[in-house]
Parts: structure tokens; sequence; C-alpha cells
């Protein structure tokens, strides 16, 4: 695990504005060809990103994405990343848990195969609604998650010691 910095700030780009998206894609695809995960054409994700609300974390000493998040006006995540350097250190957590403030329910799209993106999901509180067969471009099948905004302000705030 890397050495995670203490100048690292939360920032929200709105709607429209390319602010990060470059870093965003390039983040995304370093975990693409790392994990085998997160693949998307650069337009499909130049245009969702453009369509969202997208919330990052920089480290503001090299001005480096340590992780994103960007969401549909309806809560949905279309994508999120957490820099491999970074993970760990609570960065997903609190990414989902400023999504859920600002839109209180939260849901997102799992491929079936990404223990890894499932047991974060789950950890944090999220349920499996449905599995949807061939839900991606390649032929992947994909859970579909929701946190319910019952409980999901006392589940993330336990979750982040606050």
């Amino acid at each position: 695990m890397g050495v995670v910095s203490v100048n690292v700030e939360s920032r929200v780009v709105d709607r429209g504005d390319d602010g990060f998206v470059d870093a965003a894609w390039q983040l995304k695809e370093q975990i693409r060809q790392e994990d085998g995960v997160l693949r998307q054409r650069r337009g499909f994700f130049r245009d969702a990103y453009r369509r969202s609300r997208v919330y990052v974390y920089v480290d503001r000493t090299t001005n480096t994405l340590v992780g994103f998040a960007a969401v549909r006006s309806d809560g949905y995540v279309l994508f999120l990343a957490v820099d491999p350097e970074y993970r760990g250190h609570g960065f997903g957590k609190r990414l989902i848990a400023r999504v859920s403030e600002d839109f209180g329910s939260v849901t997102c799209h799992a491929r079936t195969t990404n223990d890894d993106a499932i047991g974060f999901y789950e950890h944090l509180g999220f349920d499996v609604r449905r599995r949807i067969d061939n839900y991606y471009e390649d032929g992947g099948d994909a859970f579909y998650l929701s946190l319910g905004d019952d409980s999901i302000r006392a589940k993330l705030s336990k979750l982040l010691g606050s």
C-alpha cells in the first residue's frame, strides 16, 4: 500500500465540466489494464463523465487524481475508481458517503466476476437486487446493487468512524 499524503482534498466537478476527465480516463485505464475491469470506449466514458456530477479526491501537492465517482442525477454511480496507491485508506467509502449525502439512495452495476468490487459494495451495505445477463458490451454479466436510503448514513457513518 502506498503512502497517503495529508494533502488530499475533495472537489466536485459539475455536469458539463471536463475538469479531470483525462486524468479519470487514465486512472480507469490503469485499473482496466491491471485488474481487467472497467472496460469502456473512450467516447462513451467522456460523454458519461460530462453528463455526471463527478466527485474527486486530488493530491494537492502533485495535482494527481486519487479517486473519483461519476454519478447520474438519480444517484446511480456510473464509474468509481481509486488509484491503487491510495486504496485501503477510505477514499472509496468517502466517495460513496458523499454521493449518499447528495442523492439519498445509491445504485450501481458491478461485473459478476469482479469480486473486489462486489465485496467493497457489500461491505458498505449494498444489496444485490438482480443479476443481468449480457449486460456489458463484451457479453459479461452484471449485478445491480442498491444501498437503501433507510440506514445509508448510519452504515457509512459507522464505517467511516464518525
